[in-house]
């Protein structure tokens, strides 16, 4: 038909259209200056040399806290969430890019209809007085329209909804990171109480072994009914700790079961049994401060924002312009059914129609206006993203480093105080010193060994801050099967 070569024309014509410039800013990443060189001169083991392994919880060498990683990641609530509005942002793309091709409704309809004898025109008129006044009408067709984007504003809102998906993207992988690092930590903190329950309860019996001696002395004339009030009181000191340790222990173990999508109680009897904390690695590379541009999903989601909204003032000024549509219809029409596919029962209408807003008392430039504020907006977050990470990472390698530099104070004072509870008993033995100076030692030595238990659940999870503010993880788990972007790729 003649309106199809017609349809064919406009169609290439907008098309040209569509490959030239867009309007509104072009965005073009410009990130913020970062230093070359850590504020803290990394120690104790970091390293500025490379990048940390995205797997770092395999640095641990704990197969126990490797398959907790591996469950939350598949079933995490949270996470699960992370997915969903991905998909969804990923639908919303696919959306936009919809709206450069046309769109076309087919219709069918039948009616069977009577005008009225008596109306003023026909009335008044000499009919046959065969004239149809009841008949039959079969219709059907299609109808279509294009808006020829000419400026460049449907251009502006694919390449925003695109920003906006890959800014989903590393929301998923920001959610991956903050999961990783939240399982690994409360694993940690679960195991150092196990570690301090150890503590407290071998600590008890050698208490109630001393408190035991002390009572037998006392029936000898050896000891006094001081020592022995002293020796229960350290008894009593040492049971009543246990219990916040034994609550603190349960809740890390009811929070892991939680953060892997199952009931709380669901991991008691794979997590009761003792285990050692997970020590950190002799050596752990930290990369550069420019590495957190990277590797930090949260930054990278930030820019992809800014990105979006950048993209979004073109949308608004795109409202300036004038707006070009291919609209058409074609079809068959007939009050008889075997006139249905004669020509003469054909009927189409094919036309560009152009509309221009001539007057709209200010509000396209208060859209641009406010939008251009927004971009403004995502621009200060950006940077100030930027800075969080900076702030994060170098308070991560101070905390990690000086925990270190702690617990080696620690370990010194724990073998002191044995040392010095060795002394104080061989002194009581030769009758050289009172009990007292035996329970103090024994007390020191307790308190020190607690402080070092914690120092070492300490030092792990001073680790996992520095790998959760350096980024890593989030690359590890499979991504969407054929959706990879540049800009979402791994670093």
């Amino acid at each position: 038909m003649e309106w199809t070569k017609t349809l064919k024309g406009v169609a290439a014509a907008g098309i040209l259209g569509a490959g030239g410039c867009a309007v509104g800013p072009d965005y073009r990443p410009s990130p913020p200056p970062v230093p070359a060189a850590w504020i803290s001169t990394p120690t104790n083991g970091l390293t500025d040399v490379a990048a940390a392994s995205s797997d770092w919880w395999a640095s641990f060498n704990d197969a126990e806290l490797d398959s907790l990683i591996q469950r939350a990641v598949r079933s995490n609530p949270d996470l699960q969430v992370s997915e969903a509005r991905l998909r969804q942002a990923r639908a919303m793309r696919e959306m936009s890019a919809a709206e450069f091709w046309p769109t076309a409704d087919t219709t069918g309809s039948f009616a069977r209809a009577k005008q009225s004898q008596n109306q003023p025109l026909i009335g008044s008129l000499p009919l046959p007085k065969n004239f149809p006044f009841e008949y039959s009408v079969y219709q059907a067709g299609f109808d279509a329209s294009w808006e020829i984007d000419l400026f460049g504003g449907k251009r502006r809102a694919h390449e925003a909804a695109t920003a906006d998906w890959e800014g989903a993207i590393e929301s998923r992988n920001d959610a991956i990171v903050s999961l990783l690092a939240e399982v690994a930590k409360t694993y940690v903190e679960m195991r150092g109480g196990q570690r301090r329950l150890d503590i407290a309860r071998r600590n008890l019996k050698l208490q109630q072994e001393a408190l035991d001696l002390t009572r037998a002395r006392l029936q000898t004339g050896v000891a006094s009914d001081l020592d022995v009030t002293r020796a229960a009181a350290l008894l009593a000191e040492v049971r009543a700790a246990i219990p916040p340790i034994e609550t603190r222990m349960r809740e890390s173990m009811y929070g892991l079961a939680v953060l892997l999508g199952a009931e709380p109680g669901d991991l008691l009897a794979e997590l009761l049994p003792l285990k050692p904390v997970p020590s950190a690695p002799p050596e752990v590379p930290i990369g550069l401060p420019s590495d957190l541009l990277v590797r930090r999903p949260d930054v990278r989601r930030a820019e992809r924002q800014l990105a979006a909204e950048t993209a979004r003032v073109g949308v608004a000024k795109s409202d300036w312009f004038p707006k070009l549509s291919l609209t058409g219809d074609a079809g068959l029409e007939s009050v008889s059914l075997g006139k249905w596919f004669e020509p003469s029962s054909e009927f189409w209408s094919l036309g560009p129609t152009l509309q221009w807003r001539a007057l709209d008392f200010g509000r396209v430039r208060a859209e641009v206006q406010a939008q251009t504020a927004v971009q403004e907006a995502a621009l200060a977050t950006y940077e100030k993203t930027v800075l969080n990470s900076m702030q994060e990472a170098e308070s991560a390698i101070v905390g990690y480093a000086q925990e270190q530099n702690r617990h080696k104070a620690l370990a010194d004072e724990v073998a002191e105080n044995r040392r010095s509870l060795e002394m104080a008993n061989g002194l009581f033995d030769e009758g050289r010193t009172n009990y007292l100076d035996v329970l103090d030692a024994e007390r020191s030595l307790y308190e020190s060994e607690d402080r070092l238990a914690v120092s070492d659940q300490a030092v792990t999870v001073d680790l996992i801050a520095l790998y959760k503010a350096l980024g890593g993880g989030w690359n590890s788990p499979p991504r969407e099967p054929g959706r990879e972007t540049s800009t979402a790729s791994s670093p």
